[in-house]
């Protein structure tokens, strides 16, 4: 058993283990701690298979951006524990079986090799070439043989950014009409003239 395989399986226990965590924990601040766990594992993956960028982007977004903004969210509405229970009958089964049978496709493609993947007992991973999932290998990729769907997904995302202020804006100016028409409505009633009575003169005799 050669030091790659052993740091895998170290790896591969503690990120089964990390997620299944997440899943059982009944507290939502653990529960976000342990998919940081499992997300800085991952990162060390993508390490031992020679794509240090895409790990760093995996630890810098994932495990840093995303998990603190959940963290934020979790706090400020005050989700630390839920007490719900399912009330699925099948759905605990449901999940076993599926779990089950995804351990045994994975070790079955783990120990023959199958779908490309080098299996345990054969031969060793093939070398890859210097600079491989490197930030200048995938720049290089990304804006050469993916240069249109790049562009084409950030235009998407502007276009997504540009509506979603368009359409905040257009609620907030009816919000404010609606506010200005109450506001025309009940001011003239508060300002309007009372009308007194006229004092009465007493008849002369």
């Amino acid at each position: 058993m050669t030091a790659d395989l052993l740091l895998f399986l170290v790896l591969a226990v503690v990120a089964v283990a990390s997620a299944v965590a997440m899943l059982v924990s009944r507290n939502a601040v653990y529960a976000a701690i342990f998919l940081i766990l499992n997300f800085s594992t991952i990162a060390i993956f993508y390490l031992l298979l020679a794509a240090p960028f895409i790990a760093m982007a995996q630890i810098t977004v994932y495990a840093g951006a995303i998990m603190v903004l959940f963290l934020f969210v979790i706090m400020l509405l005050g989700g630390q524990t839920h007490h719900t229970r399912s009330f699925i009958p099948w759905q605990a089964p449901l999940a076993i079986l599926l779990g089950v049978a995804l351990a045994v496709e994975v070790i079955y493609v783990l120990i023959t090799g199958s779908s490309g993947l080098p299996a345990l007992t054969g031969t060793q991973a093939t070398s890859v070439a210097p600079g491989f999932g490197g930030p200048q290998a995938i720049g290089e990729v990304l804006f050469n043989q993916y240069l249109l769907p790049f562009e084409v997904t950030s235009i998407l995302l502007l276009v997504a950014m540009i509506g979603a202020i368009v359409l905040t804006q257009k609620e907030k100016e009816r919000e404010r009409e609606q506010i200005r028409q109450t506001m025309d409505q009940t001011i003239p009633e508060i300002h309007a003239p009372v009308e007194t009575p006229e004092p009465e003169v007493p008849e002369k005799v």
